[in-house]
């Protein structure tokens, strides 16, 4: 049987992304989900910003299971449920974003914060405490500055709290910078990536294929798993 911790590593432009992390805080190991990189068309030419990896805690394979063994890379990678499966799954993640170009914590901080608070104005469930949310979201980067190389860490927990690390290298520290507890916003960060309009399809089919093997081996016979 394939095991989530055996899958391999992944290279997105010149960033690594083991196959296997312990995220800041956390006691747990998760495994890359998948990644690829986010980037914008620019006077005809794709410029690549950032390169994402999302990492899942092993107990998401049996919990998407059940409802999407068997489903093939393509009809996983095409389905909005499927994502929005992983965004509200009880289970932890992990999400590794690294820069390929320079980026300051303010010009990142500002674009999530404006998606998130249009998204939920959208459907009615943004309040002053998602506000306040926000505003420490702001206050937590408001200094920062990210050179090519260096990253920004989010650690999502099954209560909804959201941790935020950074690194200047390709290091995970054991411990990040703030915890903000607002399961709006934790789910938000990662449904701007792989959501219905997430910034990084790439990052999306990844995860579709990677889980789409996964599944399959979820789903087979006990006398039929390859071992």
């Amino acid at each position: 049987m394939v095991s989530p911790l055996s899958l391999s590593g992944v290279q997105v432009e010149n960033v690594e992304f083991p196959p296997t992390v312990k995220p800041p805080g956390s006691t747990k190991t998760l495994f890359l989900g998948g990644a690829g990189e986010r980037g914008l068309e620019i006077q005809g030419k794709f410029v690549k910003f950032t390169a994402i990896g999302v990492y899942l805690e092993d107990t998401a394979v049996p919990s998407l299971a059940v409802k999407w063994k068997g489903k093939s890379a393509e009809e996983l990678t095409e389905s909005v449920e499927f994502f929005r499966d992983i965004v509200t799954g009880p289970f932890e993640k992990f999400i590794r974003v690294t820069m390929i170009l320079p980026l300051t914590g303010q010009q990142y901080s500002e674009k999530v914060s404006e998606n998130c608070v249009a998204a939920w104005k959208s459907v009615g469930v943004y309040t002053d405490v998602e506000g306040k949310a926000i505003e420490k979201f702001l206050e937590v980067f408001k200094d920062e500055k990210f050179p090519p190389g260096s990253s920004i860490l989010f650690t999502q927990s099954p209560n909804g709290s959201l941790a935020i690390g950074f690194s200047k290298d390709g290091s995970i520290p054991e411990i990040g910078n703030a915890v903000i507890e607002n399961k709006l916003l934790s789910g938000a960060v990662l449904e701007s990536i792989i959501g219905k309009h997430g910034v990084s399809p790439a990052a999306k089919q990844s995860l579709a294929i990677r889980l789409s093997e996964l599944l399959a081996e979820k789903g087979k016979p006990e006398t039929e798993k390859v071992t």
